[in-house]
């Protein structure tokens, strides 16, 4: 069976994984460093990390799959933003998810240098929101959440991959 590693332990990102390759390859997640801020500030420093954790997913398997959450600001406003990236060794493929501002509490405390999920958990006053549904999962009571969200990002790399190389395992 082929096998698909994504460059993370999180198991909301292993989840979106898996229901877009699942049953035909093996998935499973590993600890990867991103090379970027813990908290990405843009969306090219966003992308960025997700390359970075494709490649070294990717190392001990068929395909590597690097998913990245990050916020982009935009003057004052600050949006959350998503990457993905897909290797399978040769070359990459990227893509970004759904867009949504941010609260400008939440926007006040990330330019104070806070990490999202930790302004996010105390603007909610829960925990670990993004091990669950995710900022995006939040602000949109429910209707999108955060493996949505990555599922779409994978569900597009998965396709350009097998658009411009002509494969499928």
């Amino acid at each position: 069976m082929k096998k698909v590693m994504v460059g993370s332990e999180n198991a909301v990102k292993v989840a979106a994984v898996r229901q877009v390759f699942s049953p035909d390859f093996s998935v499973a997640g590993v600890s990867a460093v991103s090379g970027v801020s813990d908290q990405p500030f843009s969306d090219q420093e966003t992308r960025e990390g997700a390359v970075n954790r494709a490649w070294y997913a990717q190392k001990n398997a068929d395909l590597g799959i690097g998913l990245e959450g990050g916020v982009q600001p935009e003057g004052k406003d600050v949006y959350l933003c998503s990457w993905g990236a897909l290797t399978d060794g040769t070359a990459v493929w990227t893509a970004g998810g759904a867009r949504i501002l941010l609260p400008e509490r939440i926007a006040v405390m990330l330019h104070d240098g806070v990490e999202l999920k930790t302004a996010v958990d105390h603007y909610t006053k829960l925990e670990n929101v993004h091990q669950n549904e995710g900022a995006i999962g939040i602000l949109t009571a429910g209707q999108v959440d955060r493996t949505a969200l990555f599922h779409h990002i994978v569900s597009l790399l998965y396709g350009q991959w097998i658009y411009q190389t002509g494969r499928r395992f």
